[in-house]
């Protein structure tokens, strides 16, 4: 098993609208090969982290793709999430 750590800070709405819409978030990295678990869950900063868990790295890496596209996607008008960690 692999997993992708992301943490967000907290910008203009961004991780508010993406804790509230976490199912649609997971939804669309479930779609990657190998996937098995996506939670979010907030910081006491304000901001977010999200772990997704894979079979393999090649799913844990690609899970980075659908992720940084969700937001432009559901979210117009917000920033893109900038993960402290790629």
């Amino acid at each position: 098993m692999y997993a992708t750590v992301r943490t967000y800070a907290s910008e203009n709405g961004l991780v508010a609208g993406m804790l509230e819409h976490q199912e649609s978030v997971k939804s669309a990295i479930s779609a990657v090969t190998g996937f098995r678990a996506y939670d979010m869950v907030a910081t006491s900063d304000g901001g977010a982290a999200s772990i997704t868990v894979s079979d393999a790295q090649a799913g844990a890496d690609e899970s980075n793709r659908p992720a940084a596209a969700w937001t432009p996607e559901n979210l117009p008008g917000l920033s893109r999430p900038r993960p402290a960690h790629p």
